[in-house]
């Protein structure tokens, strides 16, 4: 009895240290107002901003928008001098694609097709190796049984033969198009023919979406899909029966003589993009790191003009983002600056594929190592569906990866939470098996899978999500500045605790589909 009241004399002061409000942090966070957000965010979601596409002219601008924000509050540049971290994005446009057998020239979407893929070939074989079906799955079925491929052009068909059942079921699977194209791939062939049925075929978009991959440590096969009548030509037979004899195996595995001429020529443009990176330095830490992220990209417009506004998603963390700056520079101008280095990134690219994360995760500037965190704020301006008719509608923030990577995240948001905002803060979302997979969905998780601990701040989706009702109109202002403030305490809770997070929990891979 006597040992348990020691503890608790010694314990009680820790824990009152714990839940006192610290005057400094009180005074930062004040000026996260809702009227500052309204400002911000009517500019960042207007219409001359275009939907703030990746890449696009309206992301410059908001790029810039936020760039001045942190030159007027004077802000360290992130990067080497400048408040940008530039990265390239990569279109390919066909330019021309031609097939030729045996002095035949086949037509385009007539009788052929390319495959996608990051290639540009022009070839001249003598002979092709017919391959079957092209699969390869152990010991259920070889198609490329000591058969000489390094260096051919292979022909295969489509699909799959009848009572084969693969071992493996989906993307992966050995007879699926990934499965063909990395058996062909893996064994040196130069090509891949692939018989299709349905031609003449519609035509395919000649320029591909844009990509962060632009270079790429090993490159695609090239390929085409071919008429079963230009498949007929190489191996000797009638067009009208082609498939039934491949299907009954009539054909011999094998090379067989053909004069066959493939090419396909592309052209290449890229775009600057980037990510925009400000420095509140730190004093006794500040080669330690405690980052704050979202994403200031969104989907654009459509061709007849209709835009895309992107309030809650996410102008409302970018907007939080530039509040959030604010505070931390008052708070250094007043003598209470963080002990780590507080650094702020609106990031580009979200909505394409995390790009803008993806590409800092793998080229950062300051060490992941030295990272204690990333609190990411990826839409926390509305109310979402779920918490429509709650009673702690206006009063909750879904924290999301708060129970992974580090046992301290938890405690400390709770702690920071209780001490200044009591909120409701809803942990629906970190459950493994939820079919939404936000874990996986936000700019987080390019630093988690570095081992860095994350929390992400997000209100759930509604109505508006990913449509052009997305407006500024629709943000609730005061809910909004609330939420930031808690990211901002949280921040400030970590940038001067003495010891960086630990990293004692794994990192929650997505679960198998």
């Amino acid at each position: 009895m006597k040992k348990i009241f020691f503890i608790l004399i010694v314990l009680t002061p820790a824990i009152l240290f714990a839940q006192k409000k610290d005057k400094a942090a009180l005074q930062a966070a004040a000026t996260i107002t809702a009227q500052d957000m309204q400002k911000h965010l009517y500019t960042l979601a207007g219409p001359e901003m275009e939907g703030r596409d990746t890449p696009s002219p309206g992301l410059e601008k908001a790029a810039n928008y936020i760039e001045d924000h942190f030159r007027k509050l004077g802000l360290t540049p992130g990067n080497n001098g400048s408040y940008r971290q530039p990265y390239a994005l990569y279109k390919d446009s066909m330019t021309a694609a031609s097939l030729e057998i045996n002095g035949v020239a086949y037509g385009l979407n007539e009788d052929f097709q390319p495959l996608p893929g990051n290639y540009s070939a022009s070839m001249r074989f003598s002979e092709i190796v017919f391959a079957g079906f092209g699969i390869s799955d152990g010991d259920l079925r070889n198609d490329y049984k000591d058969l000489p491929v390094t260096g051919k052009l292979v022909l295969i068909m489509d699909g799959m033969p009848e009572g084969y059942k693969p071992s493996v079921g989906g993307f992966s699977s050995p007879a699926s198009m990934n499965g063909k194209l990395n058996a062909a791939l893996s064994r040196g062939a130069a090509g891949l023919l692939i018989i299709h049925s349905n031609f003449p075929r519609r035509a395919q978009p000649v320029t591909s979406n844009w990509s962060l991959n632009g270079f790429k440590a090993t490159q695609s096969l090239f390929g085409f899909y071919v008429s079963a009548k230009a498949a007929a030509t190489i191996l000797n037979t009638e067009a009208a029966s082609l498939i039934q004899k491949i299907k009954s195996n009539s054909f011999t595995h094998k090379p067989y003589k053909s004069l066959t001429s493939v090419s396909y020529s592309k052209q290449t443009i890229t775009a600057p993009v980037s990510n925009v990176i400000g420095l509140i330095e730190g004093t006794d830490k500040k080669d330690e790191y405690v980052f704050i992220t979202a994403h200031y990209d969104h989907v654009g417009k459509r061709n007849d003009g209709t835009i895309y506004y992107g309030a809650d998603d996410d102008g409302s963390g970018t907007t939080g983002i530039l509040e959030l700056a604010e505070a931390f520079t008052a708070a250094k101008k007043a003598g209470a600056g963080p002990r780590r280095t507080i650094v702020l990134m609106p990031v580009s690219g979200e909505e394409k594929g995390l790009w803008g994360s993806q590409y800092y995760a793998e080229n950062p500037i300051f060490p992941l190592e030295k990272t204690s965190v990333d609190l990411n704020i990826d839409m926390i301006g509305r109310i979402g569906t779920d918490y429509l008719t709650d009673k702690d509608s206006v009063n909750y923030v879904y924290t999301i990866g708060d129970d992974k990577l580090s046992s301290d995240l938890a405690p400390i948001t709770q702690q920071v939470n209780n001490t200044y905002l009591k909120m409701k803060l809803d942990g629906k979302y970190n459950d493994p098996k939820d079919p939404n997979r936000f874990y996986y969905r936000s700019d987080h998780y390019n630093f988690a899978a570095k081992g860095v601990p994350i929390i992400f701040y997000f209100n759930g989706v509604h109505a508006d999500y990913h449509k052009p009702t997305d407006t500024p109109d629709k943000i609730n202002y005061p809910l909004l500045a609330k939420r930031t403030q808690l990211v901002f305490y949280t921040a400030w809770e970590m940038a001067n605790r003495e010891a960086m997070l630990k990293r004692d929990m794994p990192l929650g891979m997505p679960p198998s589909r």
